[in-house]
């Protein structure tokens, strides 16, 4: 009888040794420049595990063949394929490459790296900005327009205006900020974008989707912010002259300098110019003309102790003219007409935090704006003052697994026409949130928020949104939802191009409501990182501009944009290549009818490649496709054409200075060799033109020189 117990634990010694038998252990050893890196998450087989002070892991795993991926701040995500064998014990060595600049993302509040954010947050880094900054010295138009999911559409033909708009969402959706502080106002003019020169951009944060639980109303569609580039320990001096074959002359110095104690200091300072251009011969200034002057101050403290304190100021002029060209005519009437705007803009803001306890990182911001215009629309002026007024107290506290932010805030807009004093309006919206970021596991984290904003016209609003990060086998994927609201004014795409003398607003304004989702995956396989995003939003009671009456109306039913987006990274130094490609299908309903939200293409798509030295320069080819729109109001045509365009840049270093040129438009595609852009007969809305759907200026070189002083 006492034999039993004893067979059964021998048959359970080599039940389990059987066991152990079919699992294999891989040691894994994560280094880079020769030394351990502690910290790195390494995921194997649905298992994470993280590294200690010596770089070392162990993994026991089912065997065959294994992908170990391996993810650290600061460096270079990795991933390799291991063959083993059950029972068999394999060592790898996994080398990190650094990454040349740490971004920690200030969009989201929290502080986190990139890589660590539960919410999606697309980054242009510096690398980036600067070959854009080589096409479009004078503003930060291109640079938008080439970043997957965001589109540039033209507002304005006659002044040059255009709005950014992401994954299909109206432009007035977009909030824009600068260094986390709405310097621009809740509702950034087509004009703004082309009022800010890159060059002291460090990155540019995108948040995409319903944002309004960060940052209230006007962050439906979503929040670009661009982070400046902070001084260093050596003085840097930098000077960029640029000139275009089309007539654009742009001049651009920036300088930053440590001063005494903590204390250090930038300055950024363009002379803008544009003579205009009638590309195709009929009288009308396809590219109107612009004189603009830029200067921008910062001054910066940090004691290194978790308190630093951030001081911007910044004013713009502008003159720009379009319409007919010094002594031509409109072919319907045989007259001149002349549209131009005058613009003063001023802006003051200000980022303090301090650590209190070493457990509390207070923040504190400030910012006040003025913009001033002076508009001509043929026979008839409108003049006005733009204000914004915000301010913002928050307090963060890491809490375990938990980082808690909460905050209260303040926010004043408003707008005073001098001949149109009717669409005279004041918002004001004080609101509190509060966030949380929750790491549950080194493979799982959420962050949660909500927002209740009071708008002064419209009422309460609550603003919720969830986010979830999941890391396992070497894939990545983020999930998002989110609701927003938006307080209608005058002010849309449609009435900044053709004023608002003529329009008419026959019931009052509700205030739109709109909620998004978003999902998407990543996968880095050795030199290629993959993603796929699906996303879907609903806009209830949207505006909307009928054309034909031009009247600003609340549609009864809502509008949808739902769609994917593919973007692949391919990096071998010195080469790279990024390809991408966003489908949108944008609907709105009107008049019992299911129609494409104008001007938004369902297909678009791009590919770039470059090659880049540091010591000697870059060379760099695009190829983008634009697929059909719906136009709106055209007499034409009710759908553009698809086009291609075809970009080439090249940049030479030699010590201290470089050259460079740039080809825009090598295949020429312009909307005026498809239709005229003039109507034949003046809209209800008092324009001379259609809709710019392709390009108007064609196929366009520039070049010229950079100095590091």
């Amino acid at each position: 009888m006492k034999t039993i117990p004893v067979v059964c634990l021998v048959l359970l010694c080599v039940l389990h040794s059987r066991a152990q038998e079919q699992f294999a252990t891989i040691h894994v050893d994560v280094r880079a420049e020769q030394k351990p890196v502690e910290g790195a998450i390494i995921t194997a087989d649905g298992s994470s595990l993280q590294t200690g002070p010596e770089g070392k892991v162990d993994i026991r795993v089912a065997g065959n063949s294994i992908d170990v991926s391996v993810a650290a701040s600061g460096y270079e995500p990795q991933s390799v394929t291991v063959g083993v064998a059950p029972g068999e014990e394999k060592a790898v060595v996994i080398e990190l490459t650094r990454v040349e600049e740490e971004i920690i993302v200030t969009a989201t509040r929290t502080g986190r790296h990139i890589e660590d954010e539960p919410t999606r947050v697309e980054v242009l880094d510096r690398e980036e900005v600067e070959e854009k900054m080589m096409m479009t010295p004078g503003d930060i138009v291109m640079m938008l327009n080439e970043m997957g999911g965001l589109r540039v559409q033209a507002t304005s033909p006659s002044l040059g205006a255009a709005s950014v708009r992401i994954q299909g969402m109206r432009g007035r959706y977009t909030r824009f900020l600068s260094d986390g502080l709405p310097l621009f106002g809740q509702q950034v003019g087509g004009l703004g974008l082309l009022q800010i020169p890159p060059m002291d951009l460090g990155h540019v944060e995108v948040i995409k989707g319903v944002s309004s639980a960060l940052y209230g109303a006007g962050a439906m569609g979503g929040v670009v912010n661009l982070v400046s580039r902070h001084p260093d320990k050596k003085a840097i001096k930098e000077f960029l002259f640029n000139q275009s074959s089309r007539g654009a002359t742009d001049a651009v110095i920036f300088l930053t300098a440590p001063l005494k104690a903590n204390w250090s200091g930038s300055l950024l300072g363009g002379a803008h110019f544009q003579r205009q251009t009638d590309v195709n011969g009929d009288e009308w200034a396809d590219l109107p003309g612009y004189d603009r002057g830029v200067i921008r101050p910062r001054l910066f403290w940090d004691n290194h102790a978790g308190s630093n304190l951030f001081v911007t100021g910044g004013f713009t002029y502008e003159d720009r003219d379009g319409g007919t060209v010094r002594g031509g005519v409109l072919p319907a009437t045989g007259l001149p007409y002349h549209e131009s705007l005058e613009s003063r803009n001023a802006d003051v803001g200000a980022v303090a935090q301090t650590l209190r306890s070493g457990k509390y990182l207070v923040s504190v911001r400030f910012a006040a704006a003025r913009r001033s215009h002076h508009h001509v629309f043929g026979e008839i002026l409108e003049r006005d003052e733009h204000d914004t007024l915000f301010a913002e107290a928050t307090v963060r506290r890491q809490l375990g697994k938990h980082t808690v932010v909460g905050g209260l805030a303040f926010e004043e807009e408003s707008y005073h026409p001098r001949d149109v004093p009717q669409y005279r309006y004041s918002h004001q919206v004080p609101g509190g949130f509060v966030q949380d970021d929750f790491d549950v596991t080194s493979w799982l984290s959420f962050s949660a928020g909500g927002r209740l904003d009071h708008q002064n016209i419209y009422g309460n609003f609550f603003s919720p949104r969830i986010s979830a990060l999941i890391r396992t086998g070497g894939w990545s994927s983020r999930l998002s939802w989110g609701r927003g609201f938006f307080g209608p004014t005058p002010l849309t795409e449609e009435t900044e191009a053709a004023g608002l003398s003529r329009l008419k607003i026959p019931l009052p304004l509700q205030a739109e409501r709109g909620q998004s989702f978003s999902v998407d995956l990543t996968k880095t396989l050795r030199l290629v990182t993959s993603t796929v995003t699906l996303f879907d939003s609903r806009i209830s009671h949207p505006l909307e501009v009928d054309r034909s009456t031009y009247s600003l109306i609340n549609l009864e039913q809502a509008a949808r944009n739902r769609g994917v987006e593919l973007l692949s990274t391919v990096r071998v130094k010195p080469y790279s290549l990024t390809a991408s490609y966003t489908y949108v299908q944008s609907i709105k309903n009107e008049g019992g009818q299911r129609l494409d939200v104008p001007l938004t293409p369902r297909h678009s798509a791009g590919i770039v490649g470059m090659w880049e030295s540091e010591e000697k320069g870059r060379l760099g080819v695009e190829l983008y496709y634009t697929g059909r729109q719906r136009l709106e109001d055209n007499p034409y045509r009710q759908e553009s054409e698809p086009y291609f365009i075809v970009g080439f840049l090249a940049e030479r270093r030699f010590g201290h200075l470089r050259a460079f040129i740039n080809a825009e438009n090598l295949s020429d595609r312009r909307q005026t060799k498809f239709d005229p852009l003039l109507r034949q007969s003046r809209d209800v809305d008092g324009r001379w033109t259609v809709d710019a759907w392709a390009p108007l200026d064609g196929r366009t070189f520039n070049g010229g020189v950079r100095v590091n002083f």
